[in-house]
């Protein structure tokens, strides 16, 4: 070995990839996540049927759920994935768009490579392009006012369109508007805060998604623990409990030795004296209702009905905590510590039919969502499209700018990017050309899904945006190019903000790896499983063996 040279000392499993077919490795995977979800974009996207090892089959188009379930067993791939949950915190929609932006953009990087294009120039060209492409979304997007129902219930039917949720988007576009402003506080500087932790969503089969209305307060998907009990309460003082109302049980294991039925009975006295004692410390609190988190015992459920109180047990972490906003009360975890100024106050009722009950709060700052559906598997995807409306909905509330949509934004934002590029010297210039092409995989994706020819598609939105139309964007319906936001079809600017951010930044990372070295198979869940193609990489296998 030279003087100077580095030497790398590895195991016998170790593997390496270098240079270009790294790269071209990396690349592959990542667009093979990319192809995975794109048929999925837009009114007319197709939707993936998703069965688990265990059997579980969950049916949606929602792209950061299908990624999320999908198992993927790749670095590179999972890289990509990151870019779709990160879409849906930051933005809650545009999850399929930013993934098919960053699967764009690395196809259009490949064949840069093979031009002897340096990935330094590449990268430094997608930052500038992705910079630019941000500040024109802003120059392009139109304020609004944010309390214009009007409009957010467009941005919702938008977010909605081509989900399970779309047969009957007016009714739940209306919902969720009407969620999102029982939630939105102005704040000193005048800008609105949506508080969605304060909206919740129940779901319930057997029933219509047109019966699915939006309640103001919770709802406790449970029953009261003996059928002898109240459930209407038009002004009730509520106990939340995370104490078990049961016969204490010690530490260790015990053993008691009876040797005549004086002592048992002795012993089931000092039990109902221990229940009876903790049911008088909930009546001496004066409530009227109990929520329980933990469980409760079968005699105290007699006292507690006797008493004349509702009781319901097992009650779910995540409503105690809403039960608690809504009603102003306190979870108390110790049941001898409480007292009067633990209790909440609010209307309680009772759904026989549907097995809930209802719970509004005097100055409830709260909403649950009931949504309902035919099965399981509908009110799910219901459930994921409305979650997704409801974060666009207060995003645009809480941001006050919006897009056209229809590929609209994509095809001037790639126009505007080309005349941007004829400014940049160097190898970059094409960089930014290739940036301008990926953002156009959106139209034609919407194009292609809706069953229309994408070329055709592209050249007429382009012809119309030359001549100064820049919200002319694609009914997937007619075909026709459109005023996408005369009709209805708008989007959040910081969705398409984010999801430009996500997918430069996911293109860039996969763009700045040139060698990988793995002590065996490079899978992520460290499976050595033989075979596979890409010399024994493991996971993905390059494009072949993306799930």
């Amino acid at each position: 070995m030279q003087q100077g040279q580095p030497m790398i000392i590895m195991g016998e499993d170790a593997q390496r990839v270098k240079d270009k077919d790294a790269q071209e490795y990396n690349i592959s995977a990542a667009r093979a996540v990319a192809e995975s979800v794109r048929s999925t974009l837009g009114p007319k996207g197709m939707d993936k049927m998703l069965v688990d090892s265990m059997g579980s089959v969950t049916i949606t188009n929602d792209g950061v759920t299908i990624l999320q379930e999908m198992d993927i067993d790749n670095p590179t791939a999972e890289m990509i994935v990151e870019v779709a949950e990160t879409q849906e915190d930051e933005a809650g929609d545009g999850t399929t768009t930013a993934v098919a932006i960053a699967g764009e953009l690395l196809k259009n990087a490949e064949e840069l490579l093979d031009q002897d294009i340096h990935p330094t120039a590449i990268i430094k060209g997608f930052n500038m392009a992705a910079t630019e492409a941000r500040e024109q979304v802003d120059d392009i997007a139109e304020q609004v006012d944010p309390t214009d129902e009007d409009l957010l219930r467009k941005v919702a039917e938008t977010s909605m369109t081509g989900k399970s949720s779309e047969l009957d988007k007016d009714l739940l576009a209306r919902l969720v508007v009407e969620a999102v402003r029982a939630v939105t506080v102005e704040a000193d500087d005048g800008s609105h805060v949506v508080d969605l932790e304060f909206v919740e969503i129940e779901t319930q089969t057997g029933r219509s998604a047109s019966e699915s209305e939006l309640l103001n307060g919770a709802v406790i998907d449970k029953d009261p623990v003996n059928d002898d009990m109240p459930v209407e309460f038009d002004s009730a003082d509520v106990l939340l409990l995370n104490d078990p109302i049961e016969v204490e049980e010690t530490d260790a294991d015990t053993s008691v030795n009876i040797d005549n039925p004086d002592q048992l009975q002795q012993f089931l006295d000092s039990e109902e004296k221990q229940l009876r004692q903790k049911v008088d410390q909930i009546v001496a609190t004066g409530a009227d209702v109990v929520f329980c988190q933990k469980g409760i015992d079968d005699l105290a459920q007699y006292l507690l009905a006797k008493e004349g109180i509702l009781a319901v047990r097992r009650t779910k972490k995540s409503d105690m905590g809403f039960l608690q906003e809504i009603l102003g009360a306190e979870i108390v975890s110790d049941l001898d510590a409480a007292t009067d100024a633990h209790l909440g106050t609010g209307r309680i009722s009772r759904d026989a039919e549907a097995g809930l009950f209802y719970v509004e709060g005097d100055d409830a700052h709260g909403v649950t969502l009931l949504l309902r559906g035919s099965t399981e598997h509908v009110v799910d995807e219901l459930e994921r499209g409305v979650q997704d409306a409801l974060d666009v909905v207060s995003t645009t509330a809480a941001d006050g700018r919006v897009l056209p949509g229809g590929g609209a934004v994509e095809v001037e934002l790639a126009s505007r990017l080309r005349d941007y590029a004829d400014s940049v010297s160097g190898r970059e210039q094409l960089a930014v050309e290739a940036f301008a092409d990926a953002i156009e995989v959106v139209p034609r994706a919407l194009a292609s899904n809706a069953g229309l020819d994408s070329i055709d598609t592209l050249v007429d939105l382009r012809a119309a945006h030359e001549s100064g139309d820049t919200r002319a964007g694609l009914n997937v319906f007619t075909g026709d190019v459109v005023d996408t936001l005369d009709a209805g079809v708008v989007e959040p600017a910081h969705s398409k903000e984010q999801a430009l951010t996500s997918a430069s930044e996911a293109a860039n990372l996969v763009l700045k790896i040139d060698d990988i070295i793995a002590a065996g198979d490079l899978s992520t869940s460290g499976d050595e499983d033989e075979g596979g193609a890409g010399g024994g990489m493991g996971g993905m296998g390059g494009m072949g063996g993306a799930m």
